[in-house]
């Protein structure tokens, strides 16, 4: 494995390699990786010539300091993890100065209200950071294809909505949630639980289930007021929001409409961490 620090030296080096045609996959991570951030790796390296990982913490998606400093970082545990999957892969990991010069500060997009419900009404401007430091990356990075988990589904559609906006070359290729063994999917921040808060964490995946199984035989009212009385009974739970909404534009909806596709959506604080998840609803 290669690692980068330097933006230029990167490009360089992918420019060489793209000369003799060789497809670049790219992983755009902010470290701490696990079995889902692997899972995405090994698609890549199934599909591509050489894979690009990035390790950054972009700060401008925080809207929580203490969160920002406190979020999990080991980059030696990282790089010997990538070692282990391929030879094609490439690292790149960058200083905050190869990525923002001057202030670092948000660039403003237009997202098409895609940012405007969920993560979007409780973390102010965090898709505009989030956004920003994307198109920074695909900028550096001239891949072929991108691989996103679906995990974090409202910001994979953001920037869908990004890549087609601003007209990058590029296939954003969506990778289902992986899950332990009880449901919990697998985030960097589930470092921060220990094994009780886990275990009750689990608790979002069997919300979202149940939203699947009575989809088509409850009303959204009657599924939202069976969920409220289900974390009734776990006061370590604190949900920030549960809702069902369009796929497409992420609108949370009332009423269901058989050509449209649905997603249930779930953010809740357990034991001081913030957790979220979505699942697919049919």
């Amino acid at each position: 494995m290669i690692i980068f620090k330097s933006a230029r030296r990167l490009q360089n080096h992918l420019a060489k390699l793209k000369e003799i045609d060789n497809k670049i996959g790219f992983i755009p991570t902010m470290g701490a990786l696990h079995k889902g951030h692997i899972s995405l790796i090994q698609k890549s390296v199934s599909e591509n010539n050489y894979s690009v990982v990035s390790i950054f913490v972009n700060p401008t998606q925080f809207d929580n300091q203490h969160d920002l400093v406190s979020y999990p970082n080991n980059i030696e545990n990282d790089i010997k993890l990538l070692d282990r999957i391929s030879d094609n892969l490439i690292l790149f990991n960058p200083d905050l100065d190869q990525i923002y010069t001057g202030k670092i500060i948000s660039d403003v997009y237009n997202l098409g209200d895609l940012d405007k419900y969920m993560e979007g009404k409780f973390r102010k401007d965090h898709f505009q950071g989030v956004a920003t430091v994307v198109h920074k990356l695909f900028d550096i990075v001239d891949s072929d294809n991108v691989y996103l988990g679906e995990k974090d589904f409202q910001q994979l559609r953001i920037i869908e909505e990004l890549v087609l906006k601003s007209a990058f070359s590029l296939k954003i290729i969506r990778c289902k949630t992986i899950r332990d063994k009880n449901g919990l999917a697998l985030s960097s921040r589930n470092k921060k639980l220990d094994i009780s808060s886990q275990n009750i964490a689990s608790n979002l995946f069997k919300a979202l289930s149940f939203a699947n199984e009575n989809f088509n035989k409850k009303s959204i009212d009657k599924i939202y007021s069976e969920v409220e009385s289900f974390f009734s009974v776990f006061p370590q739970i604190k949900v920030e929001y549960f809702l069902i909404a369009d796929e497409e534009n992420l609108k949370p909806v009332e009423v269901k409409k058989k050509e449209k596709k649905y997603r249930a959506f779930i953010a809740a604080d357990i034991s001081g961490v913030r957790l979220i998840d979505n699942l697919k609803l049919y």
